[in-house]
Formats: C-alpha cells, structure tokens, sequence
C-alpha cells in the first residue's frame, strides 16, 4: 500500500468530528478540541499527524498494561473467530465460567457470587438493586436508601448519579429524578497521616439516626476518584466497615477505578483488611480493551435477592457475560496473575513521589499526592482544560486535566524515561499558570 492510501486510511475528519459527534462532558455548541488517533502501541498514542503521545490516564485508568498487547489481542482475535457474542439467558460458555473463576480466586473468600455487566456505571446499578433485593428477601422494605459519602463519583446512570457528590458533582442539575440518598462528610485523614477517630462522628449518627432505612453504605475504597483524586486513611475505611457490622448495613465497595493494581493493592480494600459484601469491577478488569464489568456479592446476599418477592435478580442487559469481553479480561487477569504489577506500581509510586515533591513549591500548587500509580497536582482554582491540554500536547503528553487537577494514572508499563516526561510536562504546566486570571489559565510561551 503506497503513503498516500495510508494516509487516506488514517486520515480523521475532525470538522466533521466536531459537528456532529458528542464528546464526553463537552457543549455541543462549544465543543473542545478533540485528537486524530491512529493507532496505539505500549503507552505511546499515535496522532494522524504521525507525532506520538505518552499517555498519561491509561484511557481514564483502564488500559493498565498498556496498548496493543500481544496477550490480550491474541486472546480476542482467538475468541472473535469462535464466538464472540451469545445471548447469557439460558446460556453459558468458557468465557464467562474461567473469568468468573478467577474473580472468586483473586478477591476475598466472602465474595462468590459474580454477576457480568457493561460498563462500571451500570456495575454500580446492579449493586444497588441487589442491595434492595436482598433486604425485600429479608422481609425487611423499609431499608430503601443508600448512604455514601461526599465528593465521590459513581457513574453517570440515574441510580448511580443518586450516589454521587450532591454539591460539588457532575449530576447536580437533574432534580427530583435523582433519587435522594443519604451522605456524610467526606474523610479529611489523609492515607499518609495520622487517622482522626472523631470525623467519625457524623457518619456514626447517620448510621445511628437512620440505619432502620439504610440498605447499603456505598464508597470507593481508599481513593475518591473523579470527585477529586482524594486518598483517605485505611483506618476510615476499616470503620465503616464495623459501623455496617454495628447496624446490620451491607457495605458496597466501588473498585471501578481502584481494582488491579492501581493504589499498590490488588484491590484498595487489602490496605484496611476487609471484605464486601458487594464489590464493582470494571475499567482495569479487560486491561481497558473492551467494556465489561462485574458485580460480586456473597452466598448471603446472593440467598436473600434469591429470597425475594420476585424471586430472581431483576437485571439481565444484553450484553451481559459477553464472550469477547471475557476472554480480554482473562487474558488481562493473567498477566496481573504474573504480578509484575506488583513492581511496576512500587516503581512508579516512588518515581512519583521524587519527581513530584518540590511542585508544592510552586505558586498555584495546594497540595501534591501520590498513591500506587497516582500522582495528583491540585492546583489553587478550576482549570482551563483546553489550553492546558494543547500545552500537554506540545509537550508529547496526554494529560486531561479535570476541576483544579492536573494528574496521572499511566499504565503500568510506563518506563522510567516516559515517566519523567510525563511528571516533567506536569510540572512545567502548573509552573506557568496565569495568575492575573480567575480561571487559571497557562501562559503560552510559544
């Protein structure tokens, strides 16, 4: 094939793009820009213009061994020929049954159950109508809300929407269509300091005041995600887990972002020593290769949905256990089973911490995080993101930054030089923020 027919083939019409397709969070009728990709090869994206990008999200946290893995491709070309799609009522397939082992392998002894979904926001759905389900098995229907915490972030689906931060999140315009839910404040202790018992408190009293109404407390454990990149103290966690023990409350963890490795834990819960009794996977569950998530719960929950009036789970998509999807994930959970994930994520973690610590420093830096494969600059007001995210471009990077947050979650296989390149864009960004502006905005120098 001559240059030219690639180029023809590769070519992206980006005032098309911008016309007529929807972009995530972004205003039709002043779109940001979006980027020509091509092709993805380790942790490098390739733009249509040839020049290639570090990335530094691992498409928002998903592709965690990177791009174009021989395994994981392998393992779906394979399935593709095969089957790679068959309605799960009334039928099952390898697929479905080894990811399904794997998942009561790698998580805690108590989580045995294994429901497969579409994506993590609907992981979440289901979650939640178990957690009723299995109160309505208990003869128990009073128990019909869920408690959470402030500034997380649980999916863009309505139930899921209900759970998410009701001041500061993405879903605070829908109304009385958003189901109200019970929350208490976010955790201040930080997962590197000391643990405060008395923020306790509040969420003692919620659980005291209302857990004949409470089905579930729902959290993301260790690592509140899009509601601000915030790592809380173990010991908070380890709490609540008590505090639903005390008050006969089912405790839901949300892993959609955390499991696999990414906070030097298999799973964010290993850092409190607790189980679920209802645990969401998804994003890092197929190495970000394909959408599918999952829902786990216990032989206990399990009993108690199957104890209801309707005497089946009422969720079923039609998508559900897809073949193609498991067998990503399968070959995605082999090579966590390697456990150079292990290694990687201690590396990153430290590389992180040294080449991030004297951001602090700088003039419009508040605070400066690092977790597992994490690394957070929050600056001091809400960011322009399309200028900072050309400057990143400019740079060789992709970094998206979001809110006030310039950060990175990059694939595991990010080596030590990429690394850097990425820490160093990160910091020459939030050096040369403008402040004579209310919206931070960077100053370009050409």
């Amino acid at each position: 094939m001559n240059t030219q027919s690639q180029s023809t083939i590769n070519s992206i019409d980006l005032q098309f793009d911008r016309k007529h397709l929807w972009h995530p969070y972004t205003s039709m009728a002043n779109a940001l820009p979006a980027y020509g990709v091509v092709a993805a090869e380790g942790v490098e994206l390739q733009l249509q213009d040839g020049s290639k990008l570090i990335d530094g999200t691992s498409s928002w946290w998903a592709c965690v061994h990177g791009y174009s893995h021989p395994k994981i491709v392998a393992a779906m070309q394979q399935q593709t020929a095969k089957l790679s799609h068959v309605m799960f009522g009334g039928i099952t397939h390898r697929p479905a049954v080894e990811l399904a082992r794997l998942l009561v392998e790698l998580t805690s002894p108590k989580l045995t159950k294994v429901f497969l979904a579409d994506s993590g926001s609907i992981a979440v759905e289901v979650a939640m109508k178990m957690a009723l389900q299995y109160w309505q098995g208990k003869a128990n229907t009073d128990k019909q809300k869920i408690l959470t915490i402030k500034n997380g972030y649980h999916g863009d689906t309505f139930a899921a929407m209900s759970v998410c931060d009701p001041e500061g999140g993405m879903h605070t315009m829908f109304g009385e269509l958003v189901t109200k839910q019970l929350f208490a404040p976010a955790p201040q202790s930080r997962f590197d300091g000391e643990f405060d018992p008395e923020e306790l408190n509040e969420i003692a009293s919620i659980f005291e005041d209302n857990h004949q109404q409470i089905a579930a407390l729902l959290v993301e454990p260790i690592m509140q995600g899009a509601g601000g990149m915030r790592f809380y103290h173990s010991d908070y966690l380890a709490a609540l887990r008590k505090l639903c023990d005390k008050y006969n409350v089912l405790l839901i963890l949300d892993e959609i972002a955390t499991g696999f490795g990414r906070t030097g834990k298999l799973f964010a819960y290993e850092h409190s020593q607790i189980e679920a009794d209802i645990l969401c996977l998804g994003k890092a569950l197929t190495g970000g290769y394909i959408s599918l998530a999952a829902t786990m719960c216990s032989d206990e929950v399990a009993q108690g949905v199957s104890d209801s009036p309707a005497g089946v789970f009422m969720h079923g998509p039609t998508f559900m256990g897809n073949p193609l999807a498991c067998a990503a994930a399968i070959a995605s959970i082999e090579l966590i089973k390697e456990n150079q994930w292990q290694t990687q994520v201690s590396a990153i973690e430290t590389q992180l911490k040294t080449e991030l610590a004297d951001a602090i420093n700088y003039e419009h830096v508040n605070d400066v995080r690092v977790l597992g494969a994490v690394g957070v600059l929050e600056m001091s007001s809400t960011l322009n993101t399309a200028e900072l995210q050309q400057e990143f471009v400019n740079l060789g990077v992709w970094i998206r930054p979001f809110s006030n947050l310039i950060y990175i979650m990059p694939p595991y296989c990010v080596t030590a030089e990429q690394l850097s390149k990425l820490t160093h864009a990160m910091k020459t960004v939030a050096a040369n923020i403008n402040p004579s502006t209310n919206d931070i905005a960077f100053i370009s120098h050409g």
